[in-house]
C-alpha cells in the first residue's frame, strides 16, 4: 500500500503533560500548532457495520473542518499502522447533514484539547481527553522509537486501542452511561489514578 495513505503512530498515557512539553523544548521540537479544542463526530451504519469491520469515519472540526477515513490497523510493539485518508470541508455542518443522509449515524462525539509539535521528522501531539492525557508520535517506526527515547518516555504505557476504545473502558470501570467523551460528561468525576490496561 502506498505509504501515503498510510499512518503510523503510538499512543503513550502520559499524564503529565507539562513535563512532556518540558522535554519537547529540551530536545528542540518546533510547535506546529498551539492548544486548541478539538470536536469529533463517529459515524456508523445502523447496524454498527463500520466499527465492526475495525472502520473509523470521522468529522473533526478544530480550526479547519477534516473527513477521515480509517481501516486495515495492525499493531506491533504499540505502534499502530493503518490506512488513513483524510479530506478538509468547508462546512461541519454540512458534511455532517450529508453522511446523514447517505444513511450513517452519529455513534460517538468524542472531545479533546490538542498541541502539535514536530520532532526529527515525527509529529508528536499532547492530548487532553476527558478521562486522562496522552502523547501521540507519528512517524515511521524508526523515528518514533528514538523520539520516544529522546523525550525519556520509554517507561509510558502504549495505548494500542483509539481514543473511543479507551472511552469504553474507562465507561465500564467508572460506570458511566454518558454516549459521548464530552468534558461535561466527566464534570465531577474523579479520572485521577485510572489505570490503563
Amino acid at each position: 500500500m502506498d505509504d501515503e495513505w498510510q499512518e503510523v503512530e503510538v499512543k503513550l498515557h502520559t499524564p503529565d503533560l507539562k513535563a512532556v512539553k518540558k522535554s519537547l523544548e529540551a530536545a528542540g521540537a518546533l510547535l506546529a500548532k498551539p492548544r486548541v479544542f478539538e470536536r469529533n463526530i463517529r459515524y456508523d451504519r445502523p447496524d454498527g457495520a463500520l466499527t465492526a469491520a475495525g472502520v473509523v469515519l470521522r468529522l473533526r472540526k478544530d480550526e479547519s473542518v477534516k473527513l477521515t477515513y480509517k481501516a486495515d490497523a495492525s499493531v506491533e510493539r504499540g505502534i499502530v499502522s493503518r490506512f488513513e485518508a483524510e479530506v478538509e470541508v468547508s462546512d461541519f455542518e454540512t458534511m455532517d447533514m450529508i453522511l446523514k443522509r447517505l444513511g450513517y449515524e452519529e455513534a460517538l462525539i468524542y472531545e479533546k484539547y490538542r498541541t502539535a509539535y514536530t520532532l526529527a521528522g515525527a509529529e508528536i501531539v499532547l492530548d487532553e481527553l476527558p478521562y486522562g492525557n496522552f502523547t501521540e508520535i507519528e512517524g515511521d517506526e524508526t523515528v518514533i522509537e528514538l523520539v520516544i527515547e529522546a523525550l525519556g518516555l520509554s517507561a509510558c504505557r502504549r495505548m494500542a486501542g483509539s481514543y473511543v476504545d479507551i472511552f469504553g473502558d474507562v465507561k465500564a470501570r467508572l460506570g458511566l452511561d454518558a454516549r459521548d467523551c464530552t468534558f461535561a460528561a466527566f464534570r465531577g468525576v474523579d479520572v485521577d489514578g485510572i489505570e490503563f490496561d
